[in-house]
């Protein structure tokens, strides 16, 4: 799980297969919750985020909600 500081996180990913992102990997910290994509690295290839409109509740904090859109790989 990535935290700020304070020990909290403030995105959760979804939509991913689970051999991509799954279980305590799905929470993050994004310290700046105005941007509309993320990309995650994943050993040899970036994992695409999109932000959507929804938030979740996860350990009674609310979480903004980014959905996979997808893979890109490091090229050689």
């Amino acid at each position: 799980m990535i935290m700020d500081d304070n020990g909290a996180p403030n995105v959760f990913l979804t939509g991913a297969p689970a051999t991509v992102i799954a279980g305590e990997e799905q929470l993050r910290y994004i310290a700046d919750l105005d941007v509309t994509k993320v990309k995650i690295p994943r050993g040899n290839r970036y994992e695409h985020f999109e932000a959507s409109s929804e938030t979740t509740l996860v350990d009674d904090r609310e979480l903004r909600v980014f959905v996979w859109t997808h893979s890109t790989y490091v090229a050689e």
